[in-house]
This record gives structure tokens, sequence and C-alpha cells, in this order.
């Protein structure tokens, strides 16, 4: 286990995002919709991206305003707790419209260093 936990954090969320794309490659939004298995799947990246995006340092976050962090972490309490709410549509925008943004996001802190809570 990497000694930073930020570091960790962010290397989870690529991890993630990078498992979302790979498990809806070749779909479009009928066919995953319809796929229950690769819904299922989905769902749980994005419930540990966001669970790890709450492990990320506030400085970290304000660099990158564009990125809707509450609302990340905020979904990861709907994909718990509110999990008749969870649409497959918006399941299937924020992997098409918001994951791309957050992993360039990652991958610019992980190459920066991004790891400590004043970096």
């Amino acid at each position: 286990m990497p000694s930073d936990p930020h570091r960790a954090a962010l290397l989870d969320i690529r991890h993630h995002i990078d498992l979302a794309f790979q498990l809806t490659a070749g779909f479009d939004e009928a066919r995953f919709m319809a796929d229950v298995r690769t819904l299922y799947a989905v769902v749980r990246c994005l419930e540990i991206i966001s669970e790890a995006s709450r492990r990320l340092p506030e400085a970290l976050k304000q660099r990158h305003p564009g990125i809707a962090w509450r609302n990340i972490a905020a979904a990861g309490n709907i994909y718990r707790h509110a999990y008749q709410q969870v649409s497959p549509a918006q399941v299937w925008e924020t992997v098409h419209a918001a994951l791309t943004s957050l992993r360039d996001v990652v991958t610019d802190e992980l190459r920066a260093g991004g790891s400590s809570d004043n970096a």
C-alpha cells in the first residue's frame, strides 16, 4: 500500500475511471442500460471514485474548481443508500461526460506529485 494516502486515492480514482471506460467500451447507451451486470460494475466503479475523492485534500480540489467534487462525493451516498434512485441513463452520462475531465485532473496531479496537502 502506498504510504501517501492522497496519492493512493488519486491512483484509485484513475484505476476505476479506466475500468469504467473498459467496461463500457463498445456499448451504446441502450445496450449498456440493458446489461445489468455491466451497469452494476460501473456503478461500483463510481462508488469507489466517490469514496476516494473524499480522501483528497481541499487544496487539491481548490486547484480544480471545474470538477464537481461535492457532486462526486454525494453520488456515493446515492449509490450506497438510495440505490433505488440510481438512473442507468445518469450513470451512462457520468461515464461519458464527466470522467474524462476528472481523469485528466487526476493524471496531472499524479505527474505533479499531487500528494501533499499544500502541493
